[in-house]
């Protein structure tokens, strides 16, 4: 099923938001967009701006007919354009009135309260008041029950604090799943965020190791803005290149992600559950224990960030936003399309592929696994690359099970299960007696521009 998602947005306040809407507008095939709410933030305290979203939308509908040649799911626009509500024009907690609740936030109140038993995520590109009104206006109405349930539907994905109300919801509503860097309102502290990654390399000066070339105004001149009447809606930024698109990376459909586990890592990030100085309760964020290596950042090319989580993967999405504007102006046979990764003896041929594949084993057994099955809906030649994602799910003490591959650039490999346990940095870590590793397979197409799709199998180890 598609993940469901509201939007609230400070649109309007910086180019980033309307970048940000025009990108997950191209993968409203995959993600249910429930609500798009126009808010206030630090930035833009008395004003909301929803017919920018409204006029996005407008540019999704010229070019929704050929998105169709491509891929089934696509919503009407009108549907999309009746979610987009317009938030409380005031700043943060003192706004709030109960008695004259927003259109959003009844909107935002009314989707948590589907019937539906899918998640309904929310994303915070501005503040987080409409949903801290939402929250107040069901503790004003509803049963308490009622409002636990609600609570419990949703994930919060916020983009830093940019109001008052995101620290206010968390120390009011320990049950309710939030993915965030808490800091200030005044953007003091977004340097050290996660989100960053996404583009915040020369703004930020935080991404050592990354490659800005697909990110720059350059990039996205010839590959965003030259395509159609929907790239022409997508504004040079002003500071970084959507900072807000991590909430919604990890949402999409593409092997690697896994919506609800943020410690496993993905396009939108990678995160620990750990209680921030300052917090009331566990969030999923940044930080960890460096003593015993258990924290958010990850490895890549000898460079160690929690940036890094994100930027790792940047060639991909990048070639899939731009394989998905060359869709909005291009016929099928004229334009990328994604591979469909399969592994024999692992995936049915015909059914839908699973979020994850679980393969449990034993010290020192050895395994092939055949990605032949595997094919491109283009015709076009596959590359393969097996690797060991040593960071994803590690929570506990001891470092993940080592496995060695053998044909790792080869569509059929061999692992063998070397170790429990990894080598320690400190000798005296203990190993538990059941341990796992991820082990990735991209395969990337060598279409134009190439495409990339995962397969994540978690390889659980003991010895019993």
């Amino acid at each position: 099923m598609k993940p469901r998602l509201f939007v609230l947005t400070d649109i309007g306040n910086e180019p980033d938001d309307q970048m940000s809407l025009t990108r997950l507008l191209l993968y409203s095939n995959e993600i249910d967009i429930e609500g798009i709410a126009a808010t206030t933030s630090v930035w833009q305290r008395d004003k909301v701006s929803p017919e920018i979203a409204a006029r996005v939308i407008d540019g999704y509908a010229a070019v929704v007919s050929r998105l169709r040649d491509h891929a089934s799911g696509w919503p009407d626009p009108d549907r999309l354009r009746a979610r987009v509500h317009r938030g409380n024009a005031g700043y943060g907690l003192a706004a709030i009135d109960t008695g004259h609740p927003s259109p959003a936030a009844i909107a935002l109140l009314g989707a948590a309260r589907s019937d539906t038993k899918q998640p309904l995520w929310v994303a915070g590109w501005g503040g987080m008041a409409t949903l801290a009104e939402a929250l107040m206006l069901a503790r004003k109405t509803l049963a308490p029950a009622q409002v636990d349930a609600i609570v419990a539907q949703m994930r919060v994905y916020a983009i830093s604090d940019q109001d008052d109300a995101g620290p206010w919801l968390r120390r009011e509503f320990p049950g309710l799943f939030t993915i965030v860097s808490p800091s200030g309102p005044d953007g003091g502290d977004y340097a050290h965020a996660t989100w960053t990654g996404i583009s915040g390399d020369r703004y930020y000066r935080n991404g050592e190791g990354a490659d800005f070339s697909e990110v720059d105004n350059d990039w996205l001149d010839r590959n965003v803005r030259a395509k159609g009447p929907l790239g022409a809606l997508y504004p040079r930024y002003m500071f970084i290149m959507e900072g807000d698109t991590p909430s919604f990376l990890g949402l999409i459909s593409n092997g690697l992600n896994v919506p609800g586990e943020p410690g496993w890592g993905g396009w939108g990030g990678r995160y620990v559950l750990r209680k921030p100085a300052g917090e009331s309760r566990p969030v999923w964020t940044q930080g960890g224990d460096s003593f015993m290596r258990t924290t958010s950042a990850d490895t890549v090319n000898g460079h160690t960030s929690d940036q890094a989580t994100i930027w790792r993967w940047r060639n991909a999405f990048q070639n899939d936003f731009a394989a998905r504007m060359d869709w909005t102006i291009q016929p099928f046979a004229k334009a990328n399309h994604p591979p469909q990764p399969r592994l024999a003896g692992l995936d049915d041929p015909v059914q839908p592929l699973s979020a994850y594949t679980t393969v449990k084993t034993r010290t020192g057994a050895r395994w092939t696994l055949d990605a032949r099955p595997s094919s491109d809906p283009d015709g076009d030649s596959l590359d393969f690359r097996w690797f060991t994602y040593d960071e994803a799910g590690f929570t506990g003490t001891a470092p993940p099970a080592q496995i060695r591959i053998d044909h790792g650039g080869s569509p059929r490999m061999t692992f063998t299960v070397a170790q429990r346990c990894a080598p320690a940095w400190l000798p005296l870590v203990p190993c538990p007696m059941t341990n796992s590793v991820h082990l990735i397979l991209a395969v990337t197409d060598r279409g134009t521009p190439r495409l990339t799709r995962y397969r994540r199998i978690i390889v659980e180890v003991s010895d019993d």
